[in-house]
């Protein structure tokens, strides 16, 4: 009876596990979405730069001037953003890591309750098995009992 209870037992567990693991799995899918976010906007970033850093035709000083500025402004931006996405995917590598382990106790407690359960089913086979064999021991008895009546009579 104690292993009828092991699964029953170990099912809380399996849920809990189960839904650390769904939690673990929606923070890794925003950590993806904010690299994918920010990766975005630096390739963004650096398309400016390149289309901002190609010679223009004969510019006037000030124009010069000002779009150098722009250019060194794009380019903090660009290494800014570059920081950021370092970051982001850092954060979403660790994310990784903490979902694979809880993706790796529900498996493992997965695992307990199938073994459990062929326990369970191996024991009420057995007691199955055990209660067709008196069966069978009793019919025969009841049988030899009827037919030694019968020739006693």
């Amino acid at each position: 009876m104690s292993q009828a209870r092991a699964s029953q037992r170990i099912e809380p567990l399996q849920q809990l596990a189960e839904s650390r693991e769904e939690e673990a799995s929606k923070l890794l899918l925003d950590r993806q979405r904010v690299l994918g976010e920010r990766e975005r906007r630096l390739r963004e970033l650096q398309n400016y730069v390149s289309e901002y850093d190609r010679p223009q035709s004969a510019p006037a000083t000030v124009l010069l001037l000002n779009r150098h500025q722009f250019v060194g402004r794009l380019r903090e931006a660009v290494a800014v953003q570059q920081t950021l996405v370092e970051q982001a995917r850092r954060d979403c590598d660790a994310e990784r890591a903490r979902w694979l382990l809880t993706r790796r106790d529900v498996s493992t407690l997965d695992q307990l309750a199938d073994c459990y359960r062929r326990r369970e089913r191996l024991v009420d086979e057995r007691i199955d098995q055990k209660r067709m064999d008196e069966f069978a021991v009793r019919q025969f008895c009841v049988s030899e009992s009827d037919a030694d009546t019968e020739t006693a009579s």
